[in-house]
């Protein structure tokens, strides 16, 4: 039987917490965290041809898919689309009906949703996007550098910032404090119950950000690739590992490493379903996605489909459990019923 460690299988200082100070992104002989002296952000894996039929239901799109997303208060999908940038709006509860097509600045690299809402980041434009799920209207925030990723937390917008090792917390459309120190890259951003985490892929770490002290607080090593994370309802942070192809659980707060558990086959992208606890994990290198009850001690693979090629973006829908994969390689989107 496969387990999970209740450690870091990487040995960290200060039990496993690094708290430093500076925000230079360089390599220092005090740094616990950075093992490699030139570290290189982890990507998904390469899909081979695919071996099986994709199961379910496959939406054929124009483009490749970089990001999907759902919200359940107006039953609307969010489907991010390469060439040309846009968006495609499905109705959740009539998927063979016509979408509609939002187009955008650029392409989208990461999408969140509040209600009636997805926000859409945008890196090469230097922007943020907000689209009104029901009408597609979109308001552009203009962003100082490369935001890879944003959240709405009450009335304000958090913003990842990767080059600028930055957070930037916005009222409407004006930044009102800046939040940085520790970080090599901010590439997601997310809240575990009242903790609001960064994850940094080029250290591959997770952080615990203080928003009202405006700063970086305790980080801990986040396997040996970092690339994608969700929060559950347990007040956890579960993290795609893909280098290492696992699953990882971080309790918020405080912050630990909880679980580890190896996941083989690419394990990329990441979503969760709250009302059945499930954590669905797609594996690029075997275009599947694997379903596993996150409930206890380690997690149980419930389900296993077979996925569009390079599977690199997936959501569920919370009211139906239907499992939405996106394909990075231009096969569509998939819409599985477990």
């Amino acid at each position: 039987m496969r387990r999970f460690a209740t450690k870091s299988l990487v040995a960290i200082p200060l039990a496993g917490v690094l708290l430093v100070s500076g925000c230079s992104g360089k390599q220092g002989p005090s740094d616990s965290l950075q093992v490699v002296a030139n570290p290189v952000a982890a990507v998904a894996a390469v899909s081979p041809v695919a071996a099986k039929k994709p199961v379910g239901q496959v939406l054929a799109e124009p483009s490749s898919v970089t990001a999907v997303a759902n919200d359940p208060s107006t039953r609307t999908l969010a489907v991010a689309l390469t060439n040309p940038p846009s968006l495609r709006l499905y109705s959740l509860d009539d998927l063979t009906a016509a979408p509609r097509t939002v187009a955008l600045a650029g392409p989208v690299e990461h999408l969140s949703v509040s209600p009636g809402q997805f926000l859409a980041s945008v890196p090469t434009k230097s922007q943020i996007a907000k689209i009104t799920a029901l009408a597609g209207h979109v308001t552009e925030l203009p962003i100082k550098g490369i935001p890879s990723a944003a959240i709405t937390v009450g009335a304000q917008t958090y913003v990842a910032v990767r080059d600028r090792k930055e957070i930037d917390v916005l009222d409407g459309d004006k930044v009102t404090k800046t939040i940085g120190g520790q970080l090599y890259s901010a590439d997601d951003i997310l809240t575990a119950g009242d903790t609001t985490i960064v994850l940094d892929r080029l250290r591959t770490a997770v952080f615990r950000v203080d928003v009202a002290g405006g700063t970086v607080a305790e980080g801990l090593r986040a396997g040996d690739g970092a690339t994608n994370a969700v929060a559950d309802s347990y007040g956890r942070v579960l993290v795609t590992d893909s280098r290492d192809s696992s699953l990882l659980a971080f309790s918020a707060d405080p912050l630990l490493m909880r679980q580890r558990y190896p996941v083989p086959g690419g394990a990329y992208g990441i979503a969760y379903d709250a009302q059945r606890n499930l954590a669905w994990v797609t594996l690029t290198s075997s275009n599947e996605v694997v379903g596993f009850d996150v409930r206890g001690g380690e997690p149980v693979e419930k389900y296993r489909f077979a996925t569009v090629r390079q599977p690199n973006s997936v959501t569920v829908d919370q009211q139906t459990g239907h499992v939405i994969v996106g394909s990075a390689a231009g096969e569509g989107t998939q819409v599985i019923s477990p």
